[in-house]
């Protein structure tokens, strides 16, 4: 008894998808168009039956779409466009694309060029997290110490960062609308993600200098 396989091609636009689904002798069974919504998506491949290979090309949804369908189909290739040159011929138009690669994904003609990422995603979201939070960390440092500065107030090395001496160091400002105003900025200071260490911060635990 034969397989019920089913090859999908994907056309991926910002607003919408365009899907074209063969068999395993190449013929068109389904044809449709989605939102580039997750819930659209999956809705669509959870209507269909039996063993799901998809396709689409490499582009700006290639990884989010990878994620998202990988758990839920047989097979996932993302294919590199410049490669496809039998989709350069005939017609143009989003569903000859969406027939032509669901085709090509058939007869073995692609090669995949996206393998998913196997968490290094998820590492380069962490280290861009880490380095906006350590420049937001730093423009509110700088502003803490201008602002004692912009009132003759000596503060050098790291103390006026400390929690444990932040009640001093806003004593020391009489003016009361500028001491709410430091009073707010630490604030800013302690609820970054840092702020987990902000009970460790001591006058030695932040860069000399700022």
């Amino acid at each position: 008894m034969s397989r019920d396989i089913k090859y999908i091609g994907m056309d991926v636009h910002k607003e919408a998808v365009v899907i074209a689904v063969l068999n395993s002798s190449g013929k068109l069974v389904m044809e449709s168009i989605v939102e580039t919504k997750a819930s659209s998506i999956l809705q669509f491949i959870h209507g269909l039956r039996g063993e799901l290979h998809v396709t689409w090309e490499e582009g700006t949804w290639a990884a989010w779409l990878y994620d998202l369908l990988q758990p839920h189909v047989q097979q996932v290739l993302v294919c590199d466009p410049r490669r496809n040159a039998l989709l350069k011929e005939g017609n143009k138009s989003d569903k000859v694309d969406a027939r032509k690669l669901a085709d090509l994904l058939r007869t073995g003609m692609l090669r995949p060029v996206y393998h998913g990422e196997h968490g290094l995603r998820t590492l380069r979201e962490l280290a861009r997290s880490y380095q906006t939070i350590s420049k937001d960390l730093n423009r509110v440092m700088n502003r803490i110490k201008a602002l004692y500065r912009g009132w003759s107030i000596p503060c050098a090395g790291t103390q006026v960062y400390a929690p444990r001496y932040r009640q001093e160091w806003l004593h020391k400002i009489e003016h009361a609308g500028v001491r709410r105003r430091a009073e707010l900025l630490c604030q800013q200071f302690y609820n970054t993600n840092l702020s987990c260490c902000a009970e460790n911060i001591d006058s030695t635990g932040l860069p000399e200098g700022k």
